[in-house]
């Protein structure tokens, strides 16, 4: 085996990758802090999440690259649902010692891809050693130059509208964590959905957009699953909800896994997680304008699912008007009655 480089040697090649003069940083990487200049007039955001291996990612099928990736995703969607530029990210990272060579590069590699693609800077971070398999934190600030949209901000009337598709990640992970690729799927199929777990995309220009946007009362980011996130939405505005399930868009990719599998494509729509789109409350008369700007600036649909009601609680109603059960969403700590999602 390849000799494991010293902790100087990743500074080194983190330096290498992620150095360089950057917008706003006025001391990088290499000292004991970075030193960040906001524009005139902007407001600090911060996010932080942690990824934990066997929890969030399995080794088996997540290369240190798609690592990388999804770490920031997870920050960078984050940043979008609060309709803010993101700017600058702190990275730690420890893996076991056992590590091969060229796996951290590989991680770093991953992250800056997505991270170069958003004008992102590496400012700094941590690296160590780890006795249980690969954790990563990563810290991102951004700014935000309007009041930033709020998860506490629906009204009752609001609509309640999505970016994208759901499930797709879901049946990522459901095909990643198979024996076998079920027959009958296509190449394409398998990379839509694989894809969209390893690498998703988040919507980072078009929370930007929303953000400025007239009519957005409240908005955020779905990582957890429409039935984990929209309570919390609609607690955080004190207020409940009412979704119509049959308006809520499913990929078509996610449709063909789920009756390979087996499986309710609605469920991973509604409860699967990782989908990255973002949830949005708005005014009613606003929604057809949201939608077109949207889609004439980025491509993404808006489509609406629902409404914010005044009545505490969340309830999915069938096309006849019938309430009908949905399964929760990701939950950090499953021994609560949530499940896992690695």
């Amino acid at each position: 085996m390849t000799e494991r480089p010293s902790e100087a040697d990743i500074i080194r090649t983190i330096t290498r990758l992620a150095g360089g003069r950057r917008r706003g940083v006025r001391v990088g990487i290499g000292d004991d802090c970075a030193v960040l200049e906001l524009a005139a007039g902007a407001r600090l955001v911060a996010t932080t999440d942690l990824l934990v291996e066997d929890v969030h990612f399995r080794r088996r099928y997540a290369s240190p690259s798609d690592i990388g990736w999804k770490a920031f995703a997870v920050n960078l969607s984050d940043i979008a649902a609060m309709g803010a530029t993101p700017r600058w990210a702190l990275v730690a990272l420890a893996c076991p010692e056992d590590g091969r060579a060229g796996e951290v590069e590989a991680f770093y590699e991953g992250a800056l891809a997505l991270a170069s693609a958003h004008d992102v800077a590496i400012v700094g971070g941590d690296t160590s050693a780890s006795s249980a398999g690969w954790m990563v934190n990563v810290t991102l600030l951004g700014e935000a130059t309007a009041a930033p949209i709020l998860r506490s901000g629906a009204r009752p009337g609001d609509v309640l509208a999505v970016t994208g598709l759901l499930g797709r990640a879901a049946a990522g992970l459901a095909i990643l964590q198979a024996p076998a690729p079920p027959h009958g799927l296509g190449a394409g199929t398998l990379a839509e959905v694989t894809g969209a777990h390893l690498r998703p995309r988040p919507r980072v220009v078009e929370g930007q957009w929303l953000g400025h946007a007239d009519g957005v009362t409240a908005m955020m980011d779905l990582s957890d699953g429409l039935a984990t996130d929209l309570p919390r939405l609609a607690a955080a505005s004190g207020a409940g909800a009412r979704v119509e399930v049959g308006r809520v868009p499913v990929h078509e990719a996610t449709r063909a896994c789920a009756h390979a599998l087996g499986v309710d494509a609605l469920a991973w729509a509604t409860g699967g997680g990782e989908d990255y789109e973002l949830l949005l409350a708005c005014a009613p008369d606003s929604v057809e304008r949201l939608a077109k700007g949207l889609a004439a600036l980025t491509g993404a649909r808006l489509t609406a699912i629902g409404e914010v009601t005044s009545t505490p609680g969340v309830r999915y109603m069938d096309g006849r008007g019938h309430e009908v059960d949905v399964a929760p969403g990701f939950e950090h700590f499953a021994g609560r009655g949530g499940r896992a999602r690695a």
